[in-house]
């Protein structure tokens, strides 16, 4: 029987812990830069998916994903066995890692309606500027004589 509040929990609580091992216990300089992002547990509670981002050491640098990557799979005994200390479950979950990728999804994102702010502006910027090809006001009106449009100006034919 999967119970899915159970399995929300135990993934709350192996974030907090491998996240809190990482930064405090492991001393492995490959996992000086990584953060943990989110946990999913199965349905049977046996196994966890860890999810982690990568950040560079500097602003212009690029993260080193591969390091990071290796450092995390030299610590996953490790990691498991806080794991199943911090817990205190039956069988503790295999821990499987894998990189985030809502971060590049974010910037993607970010990027694309950059680019479309700037196509608005320029939309709006022609629209400033921009005058009306007929009358200023093409309808009939109830009120206008009858061979009038709109702003009382006669109907050219």
């Amino acid at each position: 029987m999967v119970d899915a509040a159970r399995a929300q929990r135990l993934a709350k609580r192996i974030t907090t812990i491998v996240a809190s091992a990482i930064g405090t216990e492991i001393k492995d300089p490959r996992l000086a830069h990584v953060t943990i992002t989110d946990c999913r547990v199965t349905g049977d509670l046996h196994d966890a998916t860890v999810y982690y981002t990568v950040m560079g050491e500097s602003v212009d640098a690029e993260p080193d994903v591969a390091e990071a990557a290796a450092g995390l799979a030299a610590a996953t005994g490790a990691l498991r066995s806080k794991v199943g200390a911090g817990t205190g479950v039956r069988f503790t979950p295999t821990l499987r890692f894998e990189l985030d990728s809502v971060p590049d999804a974010t910037r993607a994102m970010d990027e694309l309606l950059a680019r479309a702010r700037a196509q608005d502006e320029l939309v709006a910027r022609a629209a400033r500027d921009a005058r009306p090809a007929g009358d200023a006001d093409p309808y009939r009106h109830d009120d206008a004589p009858e061979g009038e449009v709109g702003s009382g100006e006669p109907d050219v034919e």
